[in-house]
């Protein structure tokens, strides 16, 4: 398998005041092409740091991260922007959706920063909405959508590029249970299709979806694991406990 992110060495530190705060120290991680990966820990563990910096969101202050055979440690910030919408989706816990534009649109939005005309921006985000089961909701506003739905829409604007990683931050943090279940099928499905999926979870259900576990602490891995028996949900079978 192919290293998609490999980090040596990187640490984070910010100022506050008189004081140094280690978000991350000295952290190595390799993942490869098609993992699925959930990053926990509880607040202040650097599982958030990690992510920003994977994400080209943020840099490192020491140490080196390459993304797809690429030194992204010390790019300009023009070059970041760029890797961000053509090798990274984000997915947020807040959907983080434009609120008067449709689903479409919102949809759609990546591609216009990456150079497609309206005609090929609107085939690309119908059949993003479609492979999320949302093919009658092109027009749809977020006020009109469920939970699920803006995050199914979300999801559909993160694939839109065809990234080298799907990162997700909490994803399933402003959903019911249900709704929940489904997204993580959702995030199944993207990883049987061959997807690197990087999650980040303080719930250990929801991080028993991927089958890779990384357990941070204080800034550092505390353990990386991998898991032999990742849930699997039946959508038939949740509609008939509904």
């Amino acid at each position: 398998m192919n290293e998609v992110i490999h980090t040596e060495n990187i640490s984070r530190r910010y100022k506050m005041g008189d004081e140094i705060i280690h978000a991350l120290k000295s952290v190595s991680i390799s993942i490869n092409f098609g993992e699925y990966v959930a990053f926990m820990g509880p607040s202040g563990s650097g599982k958030s740091t990690l992510m920003n910096i994977i994400g080209c969101l943020d840099t490192p202050t020491s140490g080196s991260y390459i993304l797809n055979k690429r030194d992204v440690s010390r790019l300009s910030e023009d070059e970041l922007a760029e890797i961000r919408n053509k090798e990274i989706g984000f997915v947020f816990q807040t959907f983080n959706l434009l609120p008067r534009a449709s689903s479409l649109d919102n949809v759609a939005l990546p591609l216009i920063y990456a150079g497609y005309n309206k005609k090929e921006r609107d085939e690309k985000a119908k059949k993003a909405l479609e492979d999320v089961g949302l093919g009658t909701r092109y027009h749809h506003k977020p006020n009109e959508l469920s939970g699920g739905q803006r995050q199914r829409v979300a999801i559909a604007r993160a694939l839109i590029n065809s990234p080298s990683i799907i990162l997700a931050d909490e994803p399933t943090g402003n959903l019911d249970t249900k709704t929940s279940y489904e997204i993580m099928n959702l995030f199944a499905e993207l990883h049987k299709q061959g997807n690197t999926i990087i999650m980040v979870t303080h719930e250990e259900d929801i991080a028993n979806y991927a089958h890779r576990v990384v357990f941070m602490r204080d800034g550092n891995i505390e353990s990386d694991k991998i898991n032999e028996n990742p849930t699997q949900v039946n959508l038939i079978d949740l509609a008939k406990k509904d």
